[in-house]
C-alpha cells in the first residue's frame, strides 16, 4: 500500500472528512473509484479497509471527501485520523521527475562523491517543500540528515537502482 494521507477532521455534517496530503498532487486521486484506509500508515494489506469514493473537492492545501459507506457526521469522526493509500496498481502514474513518498522510503543516497549518506527512512511535508529524513546507521547512534527535495540538492532518482543521488556534503 502506498500511503497518500491522513484524514484529519470531519467536514461538515453529511459525512465527509478533511485529508491531508503526502503529495502535491491530490487532485489525481478524484480518478480512484476507492480509498482505502487503515489506522496506522504502515497496517499489513488486509487491515486497509476500501472505501467507495462518493464526492472530492479541492479544499485550501487539502481536500475533502465523502465515502458512499460513510453516511454522516458520527461516521466520519470515526475516520479521525486514519491513513488513507492505495495498492500501487490503483494510483495514476507520477509525471516525469515526481515520485510517490512511498517509493523513495528505503533508498540509498549518496553525495557526489559517491560518499554514502544513509537510507531515506521518512518524508517531512513542511509546506513550501518535501524533506528527505535520510538515516545513517542503527540504533541510538545513527546519524540522521534532513535533506530538502528540491532540484538544488536532489540531483536524479534512481528508482532502478534504489539510489538518490544529492548535492550534500557528509559533514552537514
Amino acid at each position: 500500500m502506498i500511503v497518500l494521507g491522513r484524514i484529519v477532521a470531519p467536514f461538515g455534517v453529511q459525512g465527509w472528512v478533511k485529508v491531508h496530503p503526502f503529495g502535491d498532487d491530490p487532485a489525481a486521486w478524484k480518478t480512484m473509484p476507492h480509498w482505502w484506509l487503515a489506522e496506522h500508515d504502515d497496517a499489513p494489506a488486509a487491515q486497509w479497509k476500501p472505501l467507495t469514493l462518493s464526492g472530492f473537492r479541492l479544499h485550501g492545501k487539502g481536500v475533502v471527501a465523502a465515502f458512499r459507506e460513510v453516511p454522516d457526521r458520527n461516521a466520519a469522526e470515526a475516520l479521525d485520523g486514519c491513513y488513507v493509500g492505495a495498492p500501487r496498481e490503483a494510483l495514476p502514474r507520477p509525471a516525469e521527475g515526481e515520485y510517490y513518498w512511498g517509493d523513495l522510503v528505503g533508498l540509498a543516497v549518496e553525495n557526489e562523491a559517491g560518499e554514502a549518506l544513509g537510507t531515506v527512512s521518512s518524508l517531512i511535508s513542511t509546506g513550501a517543500h518535501d524533506v528527505l529524513q535520510v538515516r545513517d546507521g542503527a540504533g541510538e547512534d545513527a546519524a540522521e540528515r534532513l535533506i530538502p527535495f528540491v532540484a538544488a540538492y536532489v540531483l536524479d532518482v534512481d528508482l532502478g537502482t534504489g539510489r538518490i543521488r544529492v548535492a550534500w556534503e557528509k559533514d552537514w
